[in-house]
């Protein structure tokens, strides 16, 4: 109930807490009398109700992954209470296309721990994270690191499997290293079948151990995991924003990403998917399929490149340091959030 001093308060009985989040407010600002700024970190269309309008202030860092934006995010972001945060520069075009104005706020990372990381602790003592991972030293890993829940294919692990397919097909020493879920059980895909149904050699996949993947890898480890890897491939149908992006290539490791949404801002060293638009019928508006001929070149063309860190991938991503955004973009933000 309570972290480094502050109080931490239970979900509401609605799913999304909108039953309570105004009252939590009151409560946390009742120390000074005031009612407190909140900051929402969330998909917008889950906020409803008429508790809402009782918030003086409220701040809605969003993440905006269709195009256009859907209409009830953009609905959300009209109201007189509510001040935008774009958490991409694809996000605060979308949003300003509507005439409201948003602030700008990037996601961030800790370069001090996702950085060029060779051991990861283990068990026994510092390993190299290849051991951990299953793959041999001399292979080249195309790595996947995306949450497989939700009930779409929203990652593009179909496309990404299919292009892994006809390139594992070609280069006898390259592996698919998969660090997610592979089963359903979170509302996502049976990857392995996947995995089958495009032709991928299972005797070349490596899958993170389940047991750790559902307890929690510490960052520490898992900067060492994209340091092994040799090009992160991410081809979303949409990103709000794209941490493992930045992640990678503060390690060092260059990516491949679709050229849609808020990706392609975030690739100092890689390669961008075409793609085409898929129609999102839940949500009114455009996500993007990656195309598979893209993405079979793209990995080519990192394949043809070789191993070893990219210097060009950390620099760019030491603009996402957190540090770094919150002097450059949180500190201007919160002097407009909380003047009089």
């Amino acid at each position: 109930m309570e972290w480094e001093g502050l109080p931490v308060y239970p979900r509401g009985l609605d799913i999304y807490s909108n039953d309570v989040i105004p009252a939590y407010a009151m409560d946390w600002g009742r120390p000074t009398g005031q009612q407190a700024l909140v900051i929402t970190l969330f998909d917008c269309w889950v906020f409803k109700g008429a508790g809402w309008d009782v918030l003086d202030r409220v701040a809605s860092w969003v993440p905006i992954d269709h195009f256009p934006a859907p209409a009830p995010v953009i609905e959300w972001l009209k109201r007189p209470n509510v001040t935008p945060i774009a958490m991409s520069q694809f996000g605060l075009d979308a949003i300003e296309r509507h005439d409201i104005e948003a602030l700008y706020v990037p996601h961030a990372i800790d370069t001090k721990v996702f950085k060029p990381t060779k051991l990861m602790q283990g068990s026994d003592g510092q390993v190299p994270a290849r051991t951990w991972m299953g793959v041999p030293d001399d292979a080249v890993v195309i790595g996947m690191i995306s949450a497989n829940k939700g009930g779409v294919d929203r990652k593009g692990f179909a496309e990404a499997f299919l292009a892994a397919a006809m390139v594992m097909q070609k280069h006898d020493d390259v592996w698919l290293y998969l660090h997610t879920e592979p089963s359903p059980a979170m509302s996502g895909l049976d990857l392995r079948a996947l995995l089958a149904a495009t032709g991928v050699p299972m005797d070349r996949v490596a899958f993170a151990d389940s047991y750790s993947y559902r307890m929690g890898i510490p960052k520490e480890a898992l900067a060492s995991i994209y340091t092994a890897i040799d090009v992160l491939l991410q081809p979303s149908r949409g990103e709000g924003f794209g941490i493992p992006a930045i992640e990678a290539q503060a390690c060092g490791t260059p990516v491949i990403v679709s050229n849609a949404t808020a990706q392609p801002e975030l690739v100092g060293d890689g390669w961008l998917c075409d793609v085409q638009p898929a129609w999102d019928a839940p949500q009114g508006c455009w996500f993007f399929t990656p195309l598979v001929p893209s993405i079979v070149d793209n990995l080519e063309a990192a394949y043809a490149r070789g191993r070893g860190r990219s210097q060009q991938a950390i620099e760019f991503a030491a603009n996402y340091d957190a540090d770094v955004v919150f002097d450059k973009y949180w500190r201007p933000a919160l002097d407009i959030l909380i003047a009089p």
